[in-house]
């Protein structure tokens, strides 16, 4: 009986769910996000929550909590497990210290563009949610970043111009590929890039295009390197216990709405891509693909993380790795 009770409370406490069909008042949902309004990635979200409030009658409205206002990107996960919000977002390789299935698309090379990320999306979707399961975690949908660039403030044409630099990092593997490149890895979240840069605490990242316009790279870099070659995903989610409280109409409501911003994620992410290039060059920044042999050497260092992954992933990441390679 007590634990019945407690459960209740904790379904209370992560989304003042109102079980009974008869509840009058509106429930409202915190959701935390890392990125700001003008990012594709928040523009999915806010009509994902106004799809949902419309298909349950208003019943159900979520607080879109931007920017890492309610909490940061390290926190997040956390944060939804333990009902500071119901649901979340985030950049699943940025928790890859947990697992290596939660690091695969941090690693250059995986995946070469929106075909190969989707793939490898689809293929790892059953081991990925299986993991955030049992963290009382339900994945709802993810989302595609572009492939990622290289920014720097003076030209470079080899990894050896890397060397002994300040290097921005946002997860276990760019933190990896910037040892292998001869750099020195520095953790700084999204919201707190133009400060680092100002600070002198780093002065290289990669990252997409669409970032490099969010934070204004233009104002502490100069040049744009196109790798293309590492395709993050943002997964959304949400608090198991706040799900499975609701009725199976509410959770339909929930899924259908999950899966049209996950189709229009991809289109989204695909077209910011584009646009965010333009601004850049727009802005004064060179904006260029590495020659051959970087990109060479580039590839050589993602071929040896992908080497090193999978020495961790075990059979699962074996079972993909063939799978995928097919």
């Amino acid at each position: 009986m007590m634990m019945k009770i407690a459960k209740c409370m904790l379904v209370a406490g992560v989304g003042t769910l109102a079980l009974s069909s008869a509840a009058s008042a509106a429930t409202t949902w915190d959701m935390a996000t890392p990125y700001p309004d003008g990012n594709f990635h928040t523009k999915n979200i806010l009509m994902f929550a106004e799809e949902i409030e419309k298909a349950t009658g208003g019943e159900f409205k979520i607080k879109v909590h931007s920017n890492a206002s309610l909490l940061k990107m390290p926190e997040i996960k956390r944060g939804v497990q333990t009902g500071q919000a119901v649901l979340g977002e985030i950049l699943l390789s940025a928790y890859g210290n947990e697992d290596p299935f939660f690091a695969l698309d941090g690693i250059p090379f995986v995946s070469t563009g929106y075909d190969t990320a989707k793939e490898v999306w689809d293929k790892t979707r059953p081991f990925i949610e299986s993991r955030f399961e049992k963290s009382g975690l339900i994945p709802l949908y993810a989302v595609s970043w572009p492939g990622q660039g290289l920014y720097t403030k003076e030209a470079v044409s080899s990894t050896a111009d890397f060397k002994g630099v300040k290097f921005r990092t946002y997860n276990a593997a760019t933190s990896r590929l910037a040892e292998l490149m001869g750099a020195v890895p520095t953790t700084v979240q999204a919201a707190e890039v133009p400060q680092a840069f100002a600070t002198g605490l780093v002065s290289t990242m990669i990252t997409s295009a669409i970032t490099g316009v969010d934070s204004q790279s233009w104002d502490f870099v100069n040049y744009f390197y196109d790798v293309g070659a590492l395709n993050n995903k943002n997964v959304v989610f949400m608090n198991a216990d706040a799900f499975n409280g609701l009725d199976p109409k509410t959770q339909e409501a929930i899924r259908n709405a999950a899966a049209a911003a996950e189709k229009r994620g991809w289109e989204m992410s695909a077209e910011a891509h584009a646009a965010s290039l333009k601004t850049l060059a727009d802005k004064g920044m060179n904006v260029a693909k590495p020659n051959d042999a970087f990109y060479g050497e580039l590839k050589a260092i993602g071929e040896q993380m992908i080497n090193e992954w999978l020495e961790k992933s075990g059979a699962d990441g074996k079972a993909f790795w063939e799978s995928y390679r097919k």
